[in-house]
């Protein structure tokens, strides 16, 4: 399939066959591939966890109110977003973009470049994805309305902002795993309404950790799982070009 067949084949399957098991390797595959998803400032502050235990899926199920969806599964898939570890993530980055400059770029441009990475991951991520009851936010709020006085700037730097912008970016993972699915053959459908207390103990997730959507997986029993035709807003309404 080309990507307009792919896109076109995706859809959100709710009941699933039974008896068509997935390839585990394949659907492990699809998630390596979902951390090509662009991602903010490449911090991918993520985790995906790959649900195949019969047991473990049960209890899944049950804290996704046992949707048909997550019931005749043959596996699930739950994207946790991490903001707590964004030192290590930018440290990681860090180490990475020292090397990957050494590597690269001309050797009088290297001093300068590394500087400037060492900069952003090492003062402003770390100053930026950190929480403390919502005090933290307020102080770069008040940097950057003091900044933006004088020049363009990013003003959405509050606690709940940064959450929001995590939270986009393992989206964008969680989407890139479906449509890579649905390159396979596979079948998926990405679910809000599930109970997070539940389901936080069932993967005994630490503090930090905060379930983005869980995605079921399988292959689609005819149109069972379907609901009919397709509907989308009519293109016009929402497309919306700009002349200078």
């Amino acid at each position: 399939m080309n990507l307009d067949e792919i896109l076109h084949f995706r859809r959100s399957v709710r009941v699933y066959d039974k008896n068509k098991p997935l390839d585990v390797l394949k659907v492990r595959h699809c998630l390596e591939l979902a951390t090509l998803a662009p991602n903010s400032s490449n911090m991918q502050l993520w985790e995906f966890y790959h649900i195949t235990d019969p047991t473990l899926m049960k209890e899944i199920s049950r804290s996704c109110l046992d949707q048909t969806a997550t019931s005749t599964a043959d596996q699930i898939v739950v994207f946790v977003t991490r903001q707590d570890l964004h030192r290590k993530r930018a440290q990681c980055v860090l180490d990475f973009e020292t090397g990957n400059i050494q590597r690269n770029s001309p050797e009088h441009r290297q001093a300068k470049r590394i500087k400037d990475r060492q900069l952003y991951y090492g003062k402003i991520m770390p100053l930026l994805y950190a929480r403390f009851f919502g005090l933290l936010g307020l102080f770069r709020q008040l940097i950057t309305k003091t900044i933006g006085v004088f020049r363009s700037i990013t003003r959405q730097v509050s606690e709940s902002d940064v959450r929001v912008v995590v939270h986009k970016s393992c989206a964008l993972a969680a989407q890139t795993f479906m449509i890579a699915m649905a390159n396979e053959g596979y079948d998926t459908c990405p679910l809000e309404g599930f109970d997070s207390r539940m389901l936080r103990k069932a993967l005994q997730l630490s503090r930090g950790a905060e379930v983005n959507m869980v995605i079921s997986c399988g292959i689609r029993k005819g149109n069972e799982g379907i609901w009919g035709e397709r509907y989308r807003v009519p293109f016009d309404q929402v497309y919306k070009e700009r002349f200078s």
